[in-house]
């Protein structure tokens, strides 16, 4: 999650994108079914919120690494947004992300934000139902580390972590059981590569690149991944999180012009999608707003190609062209085959200059050690 500096943007980011072939029919942004208000939570202390599931009796909400401390707990609400108790962490998490919960009720929390790249180990805290506090267990990642904001949970309860990163997202999951108290590696299983989009949203091409939250539908059979921009919803077949998201056609649900959306749950009867947004940075008086979605009926159809860029969809060009605003904590290691697909054509442009505009950009949070 982000918080906003003066700073937002880099004369660094002179990269020309001419979009590649395409593949996946995109929605048109302009006939989004306009979203339903759920509620508004009204608690000052919840106002980077970067994790939400919905419960059989609300929500349960966490911000990203808040500076204070009454902010740094676990937020449980009732269905009309208002906080009824919150759980500490017998230690202080250093980003957390997402959340999740089990069939059996346990919550789970991603700390998992990292976007400096710099942390040795990311954890995940279960807090089990009637538990007082969180258990802390600890990960590393195969290939050095990653910034991340996405958690789900396969067939068999096993945790899978998506990184935040353009091109293609890693996906991870543990090597064994996760042990409170020991640091359980995780292997890299695969990738997924999201379609591109024309949705608006505040950060224009890159906004619809990374992935900032994720949900796993209450009956298992979907998964949601989220950007700035909109939802990508991923049949799940026995459980195999991993498969879906590496090799399913996902369904898309634009989100426009949600002010710094990274939350998505599914609601628990599984008929909607709901999102909400934090509200730092905003306009005095903003509050964040749960909002509902009706979730996509059937798969996009493949061979289809996508709208033509506009303007707006373009990063800026070394000539003053279309401007953009990049994510304050984009992650400048776009992947391979999202190098190949975004940069089609761009044979003057290389790959160093786009890693140095990234990397120029003023990042507006930073991870809390």
């Amino acid at each position: 999650m982000a918080r906003r500096t003066a700073t937002r943007g880099s004369a660094l980011l002179t990269t020309l994108l001419v979009v590649g072939t395409a593949t996946v029919a995109v929605p048109d942004p302009a006939r989004a079914a306009t979203p339903a208000t759920v509620c508004r939570i009204r608690d000052g202390r919840l106002t980077e919120i970067s994790g939400m599931v919905a419960t059989d009796s609300g929500f349960v909400m966490v911000n990203d690494s808040a500076d204070e401390a009454s902010r740094r707990r676990i937020f449980f609400l009732d269905t009309r947004c208002a906080v009824v108790r919150t759980v500490a962490y017998p230690s202080r998490p250093r980003d957390t992300e997402d959340l999740a919960v089990g069939p059996d009720g346990t919550v789970w929390v991603a700390d998992i934000g990292d976007n400096d790249r710099t942390r040795s180990t990311v954890a995940l805290w279960t807090l089990s139902p009637g538990a007082r506090r969180p258990v802390l267990h600890r990960l590393t990642y195969p290939d050095g580390a990653h910034d991340a904001e996405a958690l789900l949970l396969d067939g068999a309860g096993r945790p899978v972590v998506v990184t935040k990163q353009g091109g293609s997202a890693g996906v991870y999951v543990p090597s064994g059981p996760l042990r409170a108290g020991a640091t359980v590696p995780m292997n890299l299983a695969g990738q997924v590569r999201l379609p591109l989009t024309t949705t608006p949203n505040p950060y224009s091409f890159f906004g619809r690149r990374l992935v900032t939250g994720g949900a796993t539908a209450p009956d298992g059979r979907s998964v949601v991944l989220r950007t700035y921009a909109d939802a990508f919803e991923y049949d799940v077949t026995d459980g195999d999180v991993v498969a879906a998201l590496t090799g399913g056609t996902p369904r898309i649900v634009p989100l426009p012009d949600e002010p710094q959306g990274e939350s998505v749950s599914y609601s628990r009867d599984g008929r909607f999608l709901l999102t909400v947004s934090e509200t730092a940075g905003q306009p005095p008086g903003t509050l964040p707003t749960v909002l509902r979605y009706a979730r996509p009926a059937t798969p996009a159809p493949a061979g289809s190609s996508l709208p033509a860029p506009t303007a707006s969809d373009r990063a800026p060009t070394a000539s003053g062209g279309a401007t953009t605003t990049a994510p304050p904590d984009v992650d400048p290691r776009v992947g391979a085959g999202g190098t190949r697909s975004l940069l089609l054509g761009v044979g003057v442009i290389a790959a160093g200059l786009l890693l140095a505009g990234l990397v120029g950009v003023v990042r507006a949070r930073r991870t809390r050690r």
